[in-house]
């Protein structure tokens, strides 16, 4: 109320004083009509200049007050993951020693020792609500992708992600091998940049048909549950370290790094452009 207060003694009068004027001068036809439809414009950038300045130089903002902060939850490339599964320990031990620990329910990031199977992941996550499970198709010196599974029901949810990832790998796949078809063999340059895209759709095509096949592909999961629950969790033989994330609200405002299975000193990028196959399950 204080601003359009200050719009009406700033801007209307002066306004008014203008349309009068001019209103005068210019009585008939279509360049009245022209005219006054230039000054509504004026008016408007005007009054809208006047409340920006009268709210301390910052426009009005119609929504929350500017995006939440997102929370990182997990290890970070180049960081320790003995220090990573250590700190995690050290904060689960924490939440079970409050007095509420078997009441309140908390995000957690569960890390595994080696990939699964979607039918393998329930007797290792199994009384916990599950939000969402990490894959990758863990091919020999390649970087495949890691991708996010939303799950509510398990492990229906996460054969029925693969399947999506698989279709959209399979479209991956041709669209390489098409540009690679439109380079040339002669030029140098050229054959390097068909060798590449040719590599990459190779790598798709493995993961379109192990995502296809049901692979042993997830690594990590993101939970919900109670301190005591997710100390459960942690003490099952395939769980590596379970992260408690007590600072994330909503999942949607939160990026979840877990280790994967096989890295054992720090987190460092898998070995890419070299073409292998999938590592064998355990």
């Amino acid at each position: 109320m204080k601003i359009l207060r200050r719009v009406d003694q700033k801007v209307v009068p002066p306004l008014g004083r203008i349309f009068a004027a001019l209103g005068d001068w210019v009585s008939t036809g279509r360049w009245r009509l022209r005219l006054l439809t230039v000054l509504a414009l004026i008016g408007c950038a005007a009054m809208l200049v006047t409340v920006v300045w009268a709210s301390g130089g910052r426009a009005p903002d119609a929504g929350t007050g500017g995006a939440a902060p997102v929370v990182h939850v997990g290890v970070g490339q180049g960081q320790s993951i003995a220090q990573y599964v250590s700190t995690s320990r050290q904060e689960l031990d924490v939440l079970l020693g409050r007095p509420n620990a078997g009441e309140g329910e908390t995000y957690a990031l569960v890390s595994l020792r080696s990939y699964l199977t979607p039918d393998r992941l329930t007797p290792v996550l199994g009384g916990v609500a599950v939000a969402e499970v990490y894959a990758r198709v863990p091919v020999v010196e390649a970087q495949t992708e890691i991708v996010r599974i939303p799950v509510f029901r398990m492990p229906e949810d996460v054969v029925s992600g693969m399947l999506t990832v698989a279709s959209r790998k399979e479209a991956e796949a041709g669209d390489f091998r098409m540009l690679a078809e439109k380079l040339s063999q002669v030029d140098a340059a050229e054959e390097r940049l068909r060798q590449n895209y040719l590599d990459d759709a190779s790598v798709a095509a493995i993961e379109a048909s192990a995502y296809r096949s049901g692979c042993a592909c997830v690594y990590a999961a993101v939970v919900r549950a109670t301190p005591a629950a997710l100390k459960q969790i942690a003490a099952r033989p395939e769980v590596r370290v379970v992260d408690p994330a007590p600072e994330v609200i909503r999942i949607d405002q939160a990026v979840f790094l877990a280790p994967l299975p096989e890295q054992s000193h720090a987190v460092r990028p898998a070995a890419s452009r070299t073409v292998g196959s999938p590592s064998p399950s355990p």
